[in-house]
């Protein structure tokens, strides 16, 4: 992240991205508060996000739940209406800080992490959105549930762990036309019945929201490169 940022910076970084924001709804004949911009705080120390916070932003994302659980409390503390996402990888073992941590979990990707998600849920009586990740690209190093096998997934999540699903989410490869894979993850949540679609960064969103993207992560162009 450039060091150097100042809130005026962060504040003309969010105004403009809600403007490309709002002509790529309106180019694709959507209302642009259907939507949903997440502003990715990975690497990004919580007097930046102070800054986001000014300007009007109260959604974002986190990559990690050991970083969150890091940043998070305090913001929250002075800022109660904040609408906090993990979007990347859950390990099991960190279910529970999670579920306490973050309002939705866009990553559900596996029966084991189900089971654990539909355990605390129930314990915890806290139930953030669940979106379920889908590999459309199909990469071994990447996780999700491949896309011919999400419609099974999230019955599986529905009907045996009781979990509400409430979307899918995808992260196409970096070195392949995004669209391809936007409009695999609009047929499956069509399919399905889905209503949340989170896909779209920084140098695509605006093509994810011609395909219905209800959630769009951007970090680099709000905050800059990450130094990490």
């Amino acid at each position: 992240m450039n060091a150097g940022s100042n809130e005026t910076d962060i504040a003309l970084r969010l105004r403009l991205v809600r403007r490309e924001i709002a002509l790529a709804a309106e180019a694709a004949r959507r209302d642009s508060d259907s939507v949903h911009l997440v502003a990715v705080t990975k690497t990004v120390p919580p007097e930046i996000i102070e800054q986001a916070i000014g300007a009007g932003q109260l959604r974002f994302g986190e990559n990690r739940v050991q970083e969150a659980q890091r940043k998070w409390p305090a913001l929250r503390e002075r800022h109660p209406d904040i609408e906090l996402h993990l979007i990347g990888p859950l390990q099991s073992n960190k279910v529970r800080e999670a579920v306490a941590l973050f309002d939705a979990i866009e990553t559900v990707d596996r029966p084991k992490l189900a089971r654990a998600l539909a355990e605390e849920t129930a314990r915890a009586g806290k139930h953030p959105r669940l979106l379920v990740q889908v590999n459309t690209g199909q990469e071994p190093q990447k996780a999700g549930v491949a896309p011919g096998e999400t419609e099974s997934f999230v019955a599986l999540c529905r009907d045996t762990f009781g979990l509400a699903i409430d979307g899918l989410m995808c992260i196409p490869p970096f070195d392949e036309d995004p669209e391809t894979h936007f409009a695999v993850l609009s047929r499956l949540a069509g399919k399905l019945g889905l209503d949340e679609l989170s896909m779209g960064m920084s140098g695509d969103f605006a093509r994810a929201i011609a395909f219905g993207a209800t959630y769009v992560r951007i970090g680099t162009a709000i905050f800059g490169a990450r130094t990490a």
